[in-house]
């Protein structure tokens, strides 16, 4: 489990990636901001699962909540965008 951040931004790195394969689309920043998606979603999983009572101890639990962090955050994103689009 990375417990740095920079640890967290590389595995946000290939989350946004992964989100991008789960959830193919045309999005409205393309791969840089699903990459910056995927940093962030990774942050967040980061920080919100020991709140959480989750245990990140293997990489694999990590890169498993990094990616469901990007995919929750692309779809947030998703929405907002259509609905300012309208």
């Amino acid at each position: 489990m990375p417990d740095r951040l920079i640890g967290w931004i590389l595995i946000g790195l290939v989350a946004g990636v992964l989100g991008k394969i789960i959830m193919p689309g045309k999005d409205p920043g393309g791969i840089i901001v699903t990459i910056l998606i995927g940093i962030a979603g990774a942050l967040l999983a980061g920080y919100a699962a020991p709140i959480l009572g989750v245990a990140l101890d293997t990489t694999v639990k990590s890169y498993g909540a990094a990616t469901l962090g990007a995919v929750i955050l692309l779809a947030l994103y998703r929405l907002v965008m259509v609905q300012r689009t309208r």
